[in-house]
């Protein structure tokens, strides 16, 4: 808060700058903010876009407001739900590499068990676009053409596995990976070496085996798990 923001979206810059101190623990939960005008002279904005800016962290649970009392910092490891996740991975100029390492586990085997549930609910045709998918991944040109194959492939995966929180679970981190592919990049790096595991999740998903499919799967997850935060280190 040293410096005063820019004219753009303003209360969408308010609360990223609110939200990344609270996320960061500065202030630390239970604290006090300072009051909305003290903000809006700190940040050089006005009343209205410092309000919308504090709705905002108010919805997602990072701070309590109460009619007469100072607004206080919540403890959003405790209250926060996924929403939470994509400004707490990537609110910042580097990802979160803390919050990383859980969110790249959580998707290993999340995926795991997707491909699991997918090898007895699959449609044929989701089958056969993950056997296409895994084929065209193997050939892609360049990490971005892989890259877009890759997410088509466990966006498959997850819908395949016909469960409903899985998906959103999924879709809760979609946004921040779209916006920072080049963060993400490091996920196909190595995709002529994991081909292999590719096709035999597919494979396993044709033949409605979950065991051989989960087990291709959170391999490949592993692998690539490994070598995003071996980049990132």
């Amino acid at each position: 808060m040293e410096q005063s923001l820019e004219r753009s979206s303003l209360p969408d810059q308010v609360f990223h700058r609110l939200a990344s101190g609270v996320l960061a623990g500065r202030p630390g939960p239970g604290e006090r903010l300072p009051t909305q005008r003290s903000l809006a002279a700190e940040l050089g904005v006005n009343m209205a876009s410092v309000r919308e800016g504090i709705k905002r962290l108010e919805q997602l649970k990072l701070v309590d407001v109460r009619h007469g009392d100072a607004m206080r910092v919540r403890d959003w490891r405790a209250h926060g739900g996924l929403d939470v996740l994509v400004h707490a991975l990537g609110g910042g100029a580097e990802l979160d590499r803390e919050v990383l390492r859980s969110v790249m586990e959580a998707r290993r085997l999340l995926l795991s068990e997707a491909a699991r549930l997918a090898a007895g609910r699959r449609q044929d045709a989701q089958s056969e676009l993950l056997a296409r998918l895994a084929a065209e991944l193997a050939a892609a040109p360049d990490d971005e053409s892989a890259q877009g194959l890759d997410f088509a492939f466990f966006a498959t995966l997850i819908e395949a596995a016909g469960n409903l929180v899985l998906l959103l679970i999924a879709n809760s981190i979609r946004d921040v990976y779209f916006a920072r592919l080049a963060d993400f990049r490091a996920l196909v790096r190595d995709r002529e070496r994991l081909q292999e595991y590719y096709a035999a999740a597919a494979e396993a998903v044709a033949a409605r085996d979950g065991d051989a499919a989960a087990a291709a799967v959170a391999t490949l997850a592993a692998a690539q798990e490994a070598a995003l935060l071996e980049t990132l280190a």
